[in-house]
């Protein structure tokens, strides 16, 4: 939180928009600087309105407002907010409080946009000197005339009644805060504990997996509660006395079948979203996976750079060398080889896919085609799974069309009307048991170097850079160029703006180092300063989430302009 000269009083304010009513637009400038809303019976100020930066025009992207309290006043209890976990979670609730406040009003103030998945944002941030909303908010207008009248009402009124009181203990419920940030911090503890127990995934008795509709995040409220099979149930104590029962997703090879609209796709897709903590009443509460699960599709057009993906594709007819495979154009099955790959680089030690948006060339191959076609550069992902395992990389596949994998599958899960049960017997026995494999584990992924300006956006002509940002939830902006996001397991638009700062990071650290190892220094900075490692240097910074190191690497495999050392 930054401080800057002393804040002008809350009469200044007024005086200021009674002076420049009925101005043009670029008068509002006069607001910028610090102004005291209310203050404490001694005077000391007890809301101070920070206007960061005044939009150009009425048309402009909003003004960047900072509401904030001093510790005394925001008077939270101190056990929630000691550690950082703590401090997420009530910024995170109180957020959700202002959002849900700010969507009955039509000014267009704009705190955030929470999702069900708990992660840090800056849209609350809670420091040692008090508690900030960050906020975008359009100041008002007659065409491009200042409505003073208005802005009275929206700064002096609005913010302090739709989004201050929020920001105080005596404002918010106590007891729903207390509940969401034990819940919050028992999910990081579970997620912590998977790797203890075998486990990369859980999915806890009661949960309520199927959403309201293929384009919502919002629970089904009619949908089947999760019981686990009785030979895959682990209970998980946690140190907060709470005790949770439910499916366990071991270490190795996990293939989920059933029949179409059975519930087997619902399944993965919660485990992708596993990887953050969710919000209660979500139905995917402690549905968790391991922090560095990642989700692999084929991707029809994505750049590569410099992959070595010789272990599922071969010299190929035109000459390519696949130890070194670029391409500005990538196929389903060379998107998806060099996906594994990258993510290996990354560090990633679970897998999830599904057979719907996988490559079918890539992932199986019957014996029939085996037979016919005899000059296949493709080495299916099924005949080395088994090489993955040995590497320690565990994967969850969902199959619906074929029975290739169950040979190699530690476990298998089949979804009968969203109800899973333990085939794992059945299915050995119908493929004549297990596959033995001798392989050996895949080779180590070598170290891409980033050069220098590896990641520096592309500037027009005669300008400078932009630097890199989020155009919606799927699309970064990277100077001229676009960077498709879709695939990097972001859930919403301000983590995307996230990974964007992040690749921006890269570009000012990254240089000399390889991708992995710049990745991995940026990671630790996030975890041990959160979203500050990013937006420190910003009074306001917009509206960010932070990303998962495993999604910013992906991010920045996938631009088009990455330079790689030789």
């Amino acid at each position: 939180m930054a401080h800057a000269s002393r804040p002008r009083s809350m009469e200044d304010l007024e005086d200021t928009l009674r002076r420049i009513d009925g101005r043009g637009y670029p008068a509002y400038r006069d607001l910028k600087g610090s102004w005291v809303l209310r203050t404490h019976p001694d005077g000391a100020p007890r809301l101070v309105l920070h206007v960061d930066r005044v939009q150009a025009d009425p048309y402009a992207p909003p003004s960047l407002v900072r509401v904030g309290i001093d510790t005394s006043t925001a008077d939270l209890p101190h056990d929630l907010i000691q550690d950082l976990p703590g401090r997420v979670a009530t910024a995170d609730f109180m957020l959700r409080a202002i959002a849900g406040e700010l969507s009955h009003d039509s000014t267009g103030v704009h705190a955030g946009t929470p999702t069900q998945e708990i992660i840090e944002r800056s849209g609350v941030v809670i420091t040692e000197h008090g508690v900030e909303a960050r906020l975008s908010v359009p100041l008002p207008a007659d065409r491009r005339r200042v409505l003073g009248r208005r802005a009275d009402e929206l700064l002096l009124d609005v913010l302090p009644n739709a989004v201050g009181r929020y920001l105080r203990a005596d404002g918010l419920d106590l007891e729903a805060l207390r509940s969401h940030v034990d819940s919050y911090r028992d999910q990081l503890v579970l997620q912590s504990l998977l790797p203890q127990h075998g486990l990369v995934g859980f999915v806890p008795d009661g949960a309520v997996l199927p959403r309201a509709s293929g384009d919502s995040e919002l629970p089904l409220n009619t949908g089947t509660p999760f019981r686990s099979p009785d030979s895959l149930r682990v209970t998980l104590e946690l140190p907060s006395g709470r005790s949770l029962t439910g499916l366990g997703i071991r270490k190795g090879v996990t293939v989920v079948i059933g029949g179409g609209f059975h519930g087997k796709s619902t399944l993965l897709r919660a485990l992708i979203r596993g990887v953050h903590p969710h919000i209660e009443g979500d139905g995917r509460e402690f549905v968790l996976s391991i922090a560095d699960a990642v989700s692999i599709r084929a991707e029809d057009g994505r750049s590569v750079t410099d992959v070595d993906i010789s272990p599922f594709i071969g010299r190929l007819p035109s000459g390519t060398d696949t130890q070194h495979f670029s391409t500005p154009n990538a196929s389903g099955s060379t998107s998806q080889a060099a996906s594994i790959v990258e993510s290996l680089e990354a560090g990633a030690t679970t897998l999830f896919l599904d057979e719907d948006t996988c490559a079918t060339n890539f992932i199986m191959r019957d014996d029939v085609m085996r037979g016919l076609v005899t000059a296949e550069p493709i080495t299916p992902f099924v005949e080395r799974i088994d090489e993955l395992t040995a590497a320690g990389v565990s994967t969850v596949l969902v199959v619906g069309g074929s029975s290739a994998f169950l040979p190699h599958a530690d476990t298998v899960i089949s979804m009968d009307a969203y109800v899973p049960s333990d085939v794992t017997e059945a299915a050995h026995a119908a493929t004549q048991g297990p596959t033995a494999t001798d392989r050996d584990p895949l080779p180590a992924t070598a170290g891409r170097v980033l050069a220098r300006d590896g990641l520096a956006p592309e500037a027009s002509r005669g300008k400078r850079a932009r630097p890199p940002a989020a155009k919606g939830r799927g699309v970064i902006r990277m100077g001229e160029a676009t960077l498709d996001a879709t695939a990097t397991g972001v859930v919403d638009h301000e983590q995307t703006e996230g990974v964007a700062r992040a690749l921006a990071w890269l570009e000012a650290n990254g240089t000399g180092r390889t991708l992995a190892r710049a990745v991995g220094h940026l990671a630790k900075k996030l975890e041990q300063e959160g979203l500050a490692a990013l937006t420190a240097d910003r009074d306001h910074p917009g509206q960010v989430a932070l990303p998962r190191a495993a999604d910013v690497a992906a991010a920045a495999n996938r631009y088009r302009r990455l330079r790689i050392q030789p």
